[in-house]
């Protein structure tokens, strides 16, 4: 018999990955919303589809992105290697998952994919040895919005290394930049915290206790290793400053957030988190943003909405990541039906993460 507190994770396995593609899903709005870099105008449109709780998520109105779909591409690559990966394998399938749904992709104008990923996907050669180049420009959120999926792989505080070897070498792929696939580490981590229920207000000091292990994993794996660690700070100077804005640089205190924190305020303040003023169109930011709105939300699912999948930033990579963050946490706790009961390939997401938790469960055996 399966006992209350395993049924309770399986939920939130099954809240984290089908969450996670409404968040994408609200946040891109067939590419209107992802566009649109205000956040005003995104709140009058919902108010006169209905508001918020009313909404129908399903198609053809709200399709998922291409976040969701390499997202599930990230998932089959874990789940087709089993219980016991092998690096070199896994990243083999991982490329060869990549470079599939983007040719499927590309069939159609739906989904949007961003420029960097399209490339990196279309170049992957998942049969050669030779390392990713280095990318000056991979610093975007494309690593960051794929990866939770292996903070539900590998949940566990013992499994630290397994995420952080994965999540940086599955972001590299992509994103070789430490901007990009330290995103990737972010996401993993912290979705294994939710899993966990480590305290939110711990998670960012987290993040930063692991930068120091994930730059020697880095510098061991030998790959243009100058060029990586001239470009590392700048990502953990962003966490540091961002953590210090809300007070939990040292994780003693509860966050602090400006009186009416509207959505004026929420743009303004992404667009300051951002690189190029597209608040979480970065691989610091989209997690950034995702872990500000899910320490505001108070465990709400509309208001977590409200930060981080309508605002004037790249709101489908920043739903996307707090979606799953959410439902690892909360599971479906005060998430209409409405929102996730006609989402695209629900059935698939769901399918995904009752195998997620059975080989992450087998961990515990």
């Amino acid at each position: 018999m399966e006992v209350s507190g395993k049924k309770n994770n399986k939920t939130k396995y099954e809240a984290s990955m089908i969450l996670s593609g409404v968040g994408d899903a609200l946040g891109f709005k067939n590419g209107q919303w992802e566009m649109c870099r205000d956040g005003q105008h995104i709140l009058q449109e919902l108010e006169a589809m209905g508001g918020l709780q009313n909404l129908q998520i399903k198609p053809p109105q709200w399709l998922i992105s291409d976040d969701t779909l390499l997202h599930i591409a990230t998932c089959k690559a874990l789940l087709a290697q089993g219980p016991n990966p092998v690096l070199g394998k896994l990243l083999r399938q991982m490329a060869i998952e990549y470079k599939t749904t983007m040719s499927d992709m590309l069939d159609t104008p739906d989904r949007i994919p961003g420029k960097t990923c399209k490339v990196s996907c279309e170049s992957l050669d998942p049969w050669s040895k030779k390392p990713v180049l280095f990318n000056p420009n991979g610093g975007g959120s494309g690593a960051a919005m794929r990866a939770m999926c292996i903070g539900l792989r590998f949940p566990k505080p013992e499994q630290l290394e397994d995420l952080l070897t994965i999540s940086i070498e599955s972001g590299r792929l992509t994103h070789h930049h430490p901007t990009g696939y330290l995103g990737s580490l972010a996401s993993a981590l912290f979705t294994s915290y939710a899993i966990q229920a480590k305290p939110l207000r711990d998670w960012g000091a987290g993040l930063l206790n692991v930068l120091p292990r994930a730059k020697e994993y880095v510098k061991a794996s030998n790959q243009y290793t100058q060029e990586n660690m001239q470009a590392w700070v700048y990502f953990e100077s962003r966490w540091k400053e961002y953590l210090g804005a809300r007070g939990i640089l040292d994780n003693k205190n509860e966050p602090n957030f400006p009186e009416n924190y509207d959505v004026n305020k929420r743009d303004s303040f992404y667009a300051y988190l951002s690189y190029d003023g597209v608040g979480g169109s970065s691989g610091h930011d989209a997690p950034m943003i995702a872990y500000d709105a899910l320490l505001g939300c108070s465990g709400k699912w509309a208001e977590l909405c409200y930060r981080a999948m309508l605002h004037g930033g790249d709101s489908d990579t920043t739903g996307a990541i707090a979606g799953a963050l959410f439902g690892a946490l909360y599971g479906f706790s005060g998430v209409p039906e409405n929102h996730y009961s006609g989402l695209e390939q629900k059935d698939e997401l769901f399918e995904l993460a009752n195998q997620l938790y059975t080989l992450s469960d087998r961990d515990s055996s």
